[in-house]
Parts: C-alpha cells; sequence; structure tokens
C-alpha cells in the first residue's frame, strides 16, 4: 500500500513538471508577430460584436460586395473580445495559452497509448518543437486541441465504455462547427481508423467464406444432381462448423501472438458508429446556414489550393522533420518485432497519406502520430530495457530534479524571450504589412469612395485598419465557388504577378488607386506608367492614384 502511494506521488510530481515545462516551452516557441489571418478575425469578430449574428451573409470588408459565410464566427468573435480588453499582447498570450493546452492533451493522450511518462513527456516536448510553424492565432490552433480531445475521449471510450465520453464526442463537433467549419468533416476522420478496424475484425468473424460456400452447397443439393453428389455436399456442409471452429481457434491464436498487427474487437466501437451519426446533425446548428457540409467541397473544386502554400503537396527533401519520422516508424515497425495496433496503423497510413497530399495536414500528423510512435517505443523499450527507463522515472519524479528540469526551461524561455527582444520582434512586422501606409491612406484618402488594388498577403491588415480590400487572406471568399461571379482571387495573384494585363483588369473591376510592395514588379511599371501618379512611398511599399478613374 505504502508502494502504491508512492506511485500516485511521483506521478503526481512528474505531471507537475510535465505541466510546467509545457507552458515554459510554449512561452518560448509562441510567435509574437501576428499572422495574415489574424488581423481579418480581429475585424469580423469586431463586426459580429456590434452587429450580433442574426444576417451573416454579406461581406463587409471588400470593396466587392460578395456574400460571405463567416466560417469561424465564434472563434472571431472570441479573439476580437481578446483584443479589445488586451490589445495585441493579449493576443501574443492567448497564442501561449491554446499552445500549452494543445501540449498538454498531446502528452495526456501519449500518455494513455503507454504506460512511459518519460518518453511521453519527451517525445510531446519533440513534437511541440516541430508543431512550431502552425502556431498562430488563428482558428485552427483551437480546433487542434479539439481533435485532439476527440481521439483522448475515443480511447476513453473504447477503455471504460462510459457515457459521458460519447457525451464529450458529440459536443466536439457542435464547438468545431461554429470555431471553424471548414475542417469539420476532419472530425469524421478520425474516427475511420476505429470503425474500420471494428468493421473488418467483425467481417473475419462472421467467417464470409465458409457461409459462402454452404449456402452454395444447399443450392447444389437442392438440384436435380447424381446422389453422389448431393451426399458429397451434404458430407461438406456437415463438416463446416467443425472447420469454422478450427479456424476460428487459428485466428484467435494469432490474436493473442500476432506477427506485427495487433488486432483485438472491442464491442463498444460499434456504438462509435452511432455517435458519428448524430455528431453529423451538429453541423446544422449554426448561425451561417450549411457551411459545415459544403465549406471543404467547394475549396478542393476551386484553384485556390493551388496557389497557396501550406495546401500544396510536399516536397519529403524539404521537409526533414517529416520524413525523420517516416523513416523512425518504419525502421521499428520493420527492424524490431514491435507490433501496431491495426487502427493505429489505418490512422498512421490515413494522415501520412494526407499529409503528402498537402502539407498543412503535417500538423495533423504531428499530433496524432506522437501518441502512436510513443507507443511503438515504448512496447520496444519494455521488450528490451524495461528497467533503465523506471530509474528515469524514479529519478524525474523526484522533487530536486523536478525543480532543476524546471529552472532549465525556465533559461531557455528567457532566452528565447531575449533573442525576440534583440531582434526587435514587433507584433506587427512593418516589412510584412503596410503600417505606416495604411495610416497616410487613413488621414489623406477617401476610404469610402475608393476602390484600392492590394495583393493578397497583406489585404488583412488593410481590412483591419478601416480600408476596404481588392482581396485578403479569406481566399474562399474570393473564389467563384463562393461568390458566384468572379475568380478575384485569381486576378489578383495574376496582377501581381504580372502575368496578365493591368490596365484592362483595373478597368474592368474599376480600381481608381493601387498599394503594393516598392520592389514589386507591379511599382516598377506603374512609376513608368504616365497613367499613374505615385502618391506616397516608404522603404516597403508604394501607393499610386490611377488618372481618369471615377471614384464611386
Amino acid at each position: 500500500m505504502n508502494e502504491e502511494k508512492k506511485q500516485k506521488s511521483r506521478n503526481l510530481i512528474f505531471d507537475i513538471m510535465v505541466a510546467i515545462v509545457i507552458v515554459l516551452f510554449s512561452v518560448a516557441i509562441s510567435p509574437k508577430s501576428l499572422q495574415n489571418d489574424t488581423f481579418y478575425t480581429i475585424k469580423i469578430g469586431e463586426y459580429i460584436a456590434q452587429n450580433g449574428i442574426s444576417n451573416l451573409t454579406q461581406d463587409e470588408f471588400s470593396w466587392h460586395e460578395l456574400p460571405y459565410t463567416y466560417p469561424h464566427w465564434l472563434y472571431d468573435l472570441g479573439i476580437y473580445w481578446i483584443y479589445h480588453f488586451f490589445g495585441q499582447a493579449g493576443i501574443y498570450v492567448s497564442t501561449m495559452i491554446f499552445t500549452a493546452i494543445l501540449g498538454w492533451v498531446i502528452y495526456l493522450l501519449s500518455s494513455k497509448f503507454s504506460s512511459n511518462k518519460v518518453m511521453s513527456s519527451i517525445i510531446t516536448i519533440l513534437a511541440m518543437y516541430i508543431f512550431k510553424p502552425y502556431l498562430a492565432a488563428r482558428a485552427q490552433l483551437v480546433t487542434f486541441i479539439l481533435f485532439a480531445l476527440e481521439v483522448y475521449f475515443i480511447e476513453s471510450f473504447l477503455q471504460k465504455h462510459k457515457k459521458r465520453y460519447a457525451v464529450y464526442l458529440i459536443l466536439i463537433p457542435l464547438l468545431i462547427t461554429n470555431l471553424h467549419c471548414a475542417v469539420f468533416p476532419f472530425y469524421f476522420v478520425l474516427f475511420l481508423p476505429y470503425i474500420v478496424e471494428y468493421l473488418w475484425i467483425t467481417f473475419l468473424d462472421w467467417n464470409v467464406d465458409y457461409k459462402i460456400i454452404g449456402f452454395l452447397l444447399k443450392g447444389i443439393i437442392k438440384l436435380p444432381v447424381k446422389q453422389s453428389v448431393k451426399e458429397n455436399c451434404e458430407k461438406r456442409l456437415n463438416n463446416i462448423p467443425k472447420a469454422i471452429a478450427q479456424k476460428s481457434e487459428k485466428r484467435e491464436k494469432r490474436r493473442k501472438n500476432p506477427y506485427k498487427i495487433k488486432v483485438a474487437k472491442n464491442s463498444a466501437a460499434k456504438w462509435l458508429i452511432v455517435i458519428a451519426l448524430i455528431a453529423a446533425l451538429t453541423g446544422f446548428i449554426n448561425p451561417t446556414g450549411l457551411g459545415a457540409y459544403t465549406y471543404t467541397y467547394k475549396t478542393y473544386q476551386g484553384n485556390t489550393t493551388d496557389s497557396i502554400n501550406e495546401h500544396l503537396p510536399v516536397t519529403l527533401i524539404e521537409s526533414k522533420e517529416f520524413l525523420c519520422a517516416l523513416c523512425l516508424f518504419l525502421a521499428i515497425l520493420v527492424f524490431t518485432d514491435t507490433k501496431i495496433r491495426l487502427a493505429d496503423l489505418f490512422m498512421l497510413g490515413g494522415l501520412v497519406t494526407l499529409s503528402l497530399m498537402s502539407r498543412r495536414q503535417i500538423s495533423m500528423f504531428i499530433i496524432f502520430c506522437t501518441p502512436i510512435l510513443v507507443r511503438l517505443i515504448s512496447d520496444m523499450i519494455e521488450k528490451y530495457d524495461q528497467k533503465t527507463f523506471q530509474k528515469i522515472f524514479r529519478l524525474m519524479s523526484s522533487v530536486l530534479l523536478s525543480i532543476v528540469i524546471i529552472l532549465l526551461f525556465s533559461i531557455g524561455m528567457l532566452n528565447e524571450l531575449k533573442k525576440m527582444k534583440k531582434n526587435n520582434v514587433e507584433y506587427v512586422d512593418v516589412a510584412t504589412y503596410p503600417v505606416e501606409a495604411s495610416t497616410w491612406i487613413l488621414e489623406n484618402l477617401d476610404v469610402a469612395n475608393m476602390k484600392i488594388y492590394n495583393e493578397y498577403n497583406y489585404g488583412s491588415y488593410l481590412l483591419f485598419r478601416g480600408i476596404p480590400v481588392f482581396i485578403d487572406s479569406r481566399c474562399d471568399l474570393y473564389s467563384p465557388e463562393f461568390n458566384a461571379r468572379k475568380d478575384i482571387f485569381s486576378d489578383a495573384l495574376n496582377i501581381a504577378g504580372i502575368a496578365m494585363d493591368y490596365h484592362n483588369a483595373f478597368e474592368t473591376y474599376g480600381v481608381t488607386h493601387v498599394i503594393s510592395y516598392s520592389n514589386s514588379k507591379l511599382v516598377m511599371l506603374l512609376k513608368e506608367d504616365k497613367a499613374y501618379e505615385k502618391l506616397y512611398e516608404d522603404d516597403y511599399f508604394a501607393i499610386f492614384k490611377r488618372l481618369n478613374a471615377n471614384e464611386k
């Protein structure tokens, strides 16, 4: 009993230490500079706070007057209130908090997959470091947490068969459809490994091959055939139950001692199908229509995914961390006798496929393959050297060593913060976003009546400052699949890349002013074009007026 209390005490100390380390590490890796999407998120949240959610069907921020569905209205509203009360620093801190929560959930999920807490903590910190490029004040950061919780509750439901986990699994998609409806379909993708595993095992246990043979034999017996044939069929038919029993016995032996893939039938898995069907109805419970069901389909019908970096296919040589992870999985599965659970194999295979198709999905690979990797490495360690990690755990769960580890991570965190201060990292990068140029526009131009052309990468900042835009990073809004009008997205990219005649494009859209990077090809041409007058230029941006254009 004393040993049991000691173990609980060690677990508690270790978990507290890991929680503090994750918080410190989150502070160190969270980006201070705000991301493009964050700017429009704040502005949309402000609009919703002032106007409510009763009529979220029209875009109010570009001058094209387009229909819009506000796919993450609830997240936008939450970020606006954080900004309203705490400013840009509040958003920075919120990113740290969400990052820490995500890290903690990954650790909990890894600990559920394996009892090796040391390995769970080490690989979780490593995963968070690799995850750094995906950290930003965007709706995805919150839905990452919800997806991780989803898998945690699925695993808990299958282990404990408690109804409360089913309730949680129905509430999560309700949050997702209002926080970020574009990723709503992925919620059901995470059910597939468990459901397919259950259906596959059930199919095998049905012994369909013998049932088909039995059906055919019964049919032959009823036919006008020779008596000897009938007797032979009846003999085979009578032997089927024995053959099925022998086959089932062999199957059970293989399951108890599998070669590579562990298979175990869990009767609770069938209820996941029911939960998923009920959860599918939660997509209707939002104020923006059927976006949860149509948004992803429309996105992949258009061409925006071909032009945005995060949607492009992965080039393995450029994604070294992803390539190393794949090699590690292959090395463990091929060169050791470590066995993988069938559901984990489906999850791993599916996420690798999605990641190869779109580099954005590497974020999902990191989150959900981290626990699988922890399980595989822990199983391998238990086979070859179980005592060493038990000793390491006892050391790391001592108060003294826990304090030392926390101090080391504190020093690392402070060092990262000093680096940011030394490099003059600001909340808004003036080289990327037109901070001074926006101020000049607001002070010198009639923003209510002008139609300014801007590029995709900084449109959200103009929108944030209250300047109606040609385009911003809400790429869906500017594609014909969503607005049923023009392909504004493609036109914006082609104008910036001088892949189309900007004279005709600006005439067609009625553009009155142009803003672009000072060193862009477009600015170089406009400086030589007598139909345009340069109004403003700083180190990063230039503004032109299109002469003889009618401001409306």
